[in-house]
C-alpha cells in the first residue's frame, strides 16, 4: 500500500519538502516545512557549546537563501547585510564575536544597500544540513552550505566587496591622538 505524501517547493530556497502546517519567519519568505528545518539546524547551535561559532554561518546562510519579495526595506538589507557577513565569514574568517561587530558596524550603513536578484536556485540548502544536526558533522556541513549559498550569489560578489571595503574605514579604530613631547617656549 503506498502513501501520498504532498509536497511544495519553498518559495525561498527552492527545496522540495513534505507539505506541514507552522510558522514562518515575518520577512524571510519560506515555506513551513523549510523554515522548520532552519529551526532543526539552529536548536543544537543553543545547546551545545562547540557549535556556537557556527551558529552565524546558520543564520547567515538562512536568510539570504530566503530573501523575501518586493522591494520590503528590511528585505534589501537583511539580504545585503547577511551577504557582507557570510563574505567575512567565509573570506576573512574572524572569531564570532568580532565578525558580529563588524556587521553591527556595518549595520550603520544599510539604507545604502541596494536591491539584489538573488540566484535562480541554491545548490545547497537547510533541507540537506538538517539530517546532520546536533552531529559530529554538523559544522562542516553548515560551513559547506555556507560555502556553495555564498558561491551561488556570485554575481553579486563584487558589489558586496565593494561595500565592505568603502565602509570599513569609518569602522576601523581610530588612532588616539598621543599628546605632544615637545616643550612649548
Amino acid at each position: 500500500m503506498s502513501r501520498h505524501t504532498d509536497t511544495s517547493r519553498c518559495p525561498g530556497c527552492g527545496a522540495v519538502l513534505r507539505d506541514i502546517d507552522g510558522p514562518v519567519h515575518a520577512y524571510m519568505t519560506s515555506s513551513p516545512a523549510c523554515f522548520e528545518r532552519f529551526n532543526r539546524i539552529l536548536a543544537p547551535e543553543y545547546s551545545q557549546p562547540s557549535l556556537r561559532d557556527t551558529h552565524r554561518l546558520t543564520v547567515d546562510t538562512y536568510a539570504v537563501q530566503h530573501p523575501g519579495e518586493g522591494s520590503d526595506r528590511r528585505r534589501i538589507q537583511s539580504v545585503g547585510l547577511h551577504l557582507a557577513r557570510l563574505c567575512l565569514q567565509l573570506a576573512d574568517p574572524r572569531p564570532p564575536r568580532e565578525t558580529n561587530d563588524v556587521m553591527l558596524g556595518l549595520s550603520k550603513y544599510k539604507e545604502t544597500l541596494k536591491q539584489l536578484q538573488p540566484p535562480a536556485r541554491f545548490t545547497e540548502t537547510a533541507a540537506d544540513v538538517a539530517p546532520f544536526a546536533g552531529s559530529a558533522h554538523h559544522a562542516g556541513k553548515v560551513r559547506d552550505w555556507a560555502a556553495a549559498t555564498w558561491n551561488d550569489w556570485a554575481e553579486h560578489h563584487e558589489y558586496i566587496r565593494e561595500w565592505i571595503a568603502e565602509r570599513r574605514g569609518d569602522l576601523k579604530p581610530r588612532a588616539k591622538r598621543l599628546p605632544s613631547t615637545r616643550r612649548k617656549n
